[in-house]
């Protein structure tokens, strides 16, 4: 697979959003409380604009593969910022494009001057969770911050 990581533009709004929707309908997760409900999703070029934000998108040619950003999430600890709407297309799945993402975020949060990282998931994303494994993030008992996403049942830490 021939694609590229680059930085979001508005151009991507609609095609992220799509995605990651679809996501959330093909695990029955479309539920109040999970990024499926909030805003946000349809403006995410606009939403990481805002100063110690960045996203990054996976894409071969004009298709979105995938999306991985922080942000710094209000509530959250000093030097924290949220790992936030990390999300692969079925076909980028298995292919280490997940993996480069991540590693692109985790290097952008740390170049911005983040001490930790902090995400929120659910267990049916088992294949993401594996992955935050992989990376060293570790699980945590309770959410952290203000989201908004009260649906979530998996919270993790990950030391920069």
């Amino acid at each position: 697979m021939n694609y590229s990581i680059r930085p979001i533009a508005a151009t991507d709004n609609v095609a992220l959003s799509r995605l990651i929707k679809s996501i959330f309908e093909a695990f029955d997760l479309a539920l109040p409380g999970t990024v499926y409900s909030d805003p946000t999703t349809d403006t995410l070029f606009e939403v990481f604009q805002q100063e110690g934000a960045a996203y990054w998108v996976a894409a071969e040619e004009d298709t979105i593969l995938g999306g991985c950003g922080l942000f710094p999430t209000p509530g959250l600890p000093e030097g924290y910022a949220e790992l936030v709407k990390f999300y692969l297309s079925p076909e980028a799945r298995g292919k280490g494009i997940g993996s480069r993402l991540l590693e692109q975020t985790i290097d952008t949060a740390r170049t911005i001057g983040y001490t930790h990282l902090y995400l929120e998931s659910f267990d049916a994303f088992e294949m993401a969770v594996n992955l935050y494994q992989r990376h060293h993030f570790k699980a945590l008992d309770k959410a952290l911050g203000n989201s908004g996403h009260y649906a979530c049942t998996i919270w993790m830490l990950k030391d920069l």
